[in-house]
């Protein structure tokens, strides 16, 4: 039979939709399993390139995966490995919203590192609610960071046009939150109908709406609607990569005193030099702490933190500690 190569757009109970063109197929995996592929959770993603052969009428069967030119990989503790959410894309998109559920600058911090040689863009959703200083000041470092960031409201339409104008001939993914609005976003961009959820005011998050990725086609550009998360751990593997998503930490690590330094316990580390001087964000710096820690490769469960900020974290239930 005829090999073809097409795209993931979506997949579901191991059935995946192979675009090619103007065709689509629903397609398994020959074999049920991938040969290329081993210790991941999923072998697909919405996004991946594919070989497969036609078996019937809009069928087909997946022989092979392409090899990826980037991705968002997470962990995925259930599975106790990594799972990779969407493939490909010219652009991660992070949309978080300045309330319900509320900014979390750590959220994005791991959101970043799971951008695999992709770009990423942050976008403030329900800009029409202030943040606080303090979050304007957090927000604000990201673009003094090398970021590119914007303020949007799906509401009223604030600051959608210029939002849109950087999607212009990309294939973009967008990651966030449940709540944060990602489907509202689609829906008011490409007026189509995703599934919107309220959010739970037990814990002033959303609740899960999306559960596929799903890749939809706009006017000129193509957009990935991701399931909502309340937490993201970054994917397992080496450290290194993990210390590398953190702009501020490139040039000063190599006047470190050991080539390969993670900043956490080694002698000599400038990047703790530059935290202790006040021109690294000390919040940054705990936030890179703790992707460390869900590695297995830092130092004292603490390390790093104050008294006052031990105290507050045993005082929380169990579900903010995870926001925490």
């Amino acid at each position: 039979m005829q090999q073809h190569t097409g795209t993931v757009t979506r997949g579901i109970n191991n059935i995946y939709t192979v675009v090619e063109e103007d065709a689509s197929y629903l397609c398994r995996i020959k074999g049920k399993q991938l040969t290329s592929v081993t210790n991941e959770y999923n072998p697909l993603a919405v996004g991946d390139r594919v070989s497969y052969v036609v078996t019937g009428t809009r069928e087909g069967l997946i022989l092979d995966r392409l090899e990826r030119q980037n991705c968002f990989q997470r962990w995925n503790v259930k599975g106790n490995s990594n799972q990779t959410v969407v493939a490909n894309m010219d652009m991660i998109v992070c949309v978080c919203s300045a309330d319900s559920p509320p900014f979390r600058p750590r959220f994005i911090d791991r959101v970043i590192a799971c951008s695999i040689g992709v770009e990423v863009m942050l976008v403030m959703n329900k800009s029409d609610i202030l943040l606080t200083e303090d979050e304007f000041e957090r927000f604000a470092l990201y673009n003094k960071l090398g970021y590119t960031i914007r303020g949007v409201s799906a509401l009223t339409g604030d600051g959608l046009d210029e939002f849109v104008a950087l999607l212009k001939g990309k294939t973009v993914a967008f990651i966030g939150q449940s709540g944060v609005g990602k489907s509202t976003l689609i829906n008011r961009i490409l007026s189509v109908e995703q599934k919107i959820g309220e959010i739970s005011e037990k814990y002033n998050r959303g609740r899960h709406t999306t559960n596929y990725s799903l890749m939809i086609d706009g006017p000129d550009f193509t957009l990935v609607d991701t399931p909502g998360v309340r937490e993201i751990l970054v994917p397992h593997g080496d450290p290194q990569r993990i210390a590398e998503s953190f702009p501020e930490f490139v040039e000063p690590s190599k006047k470190c005193a050991f080539a390969h330094c993670l900043h956490n316990e080694e002698p000599d580390c400038e990047v703790k030099r530059l935290l202790e001087e006040g021109l690294i964000h000390p919040d940054r710096y705990d936030s890179y702490l703790r992707m460390l820690a869900s590695l297995g490769v830092k130092g004292p469960e603490w390390m790093g933190k104050s008294d006052q900020s031990r105290e507050r974290y045993r005082n929380m239930d169990k579900h903010e500690q995870e926001e925490y």
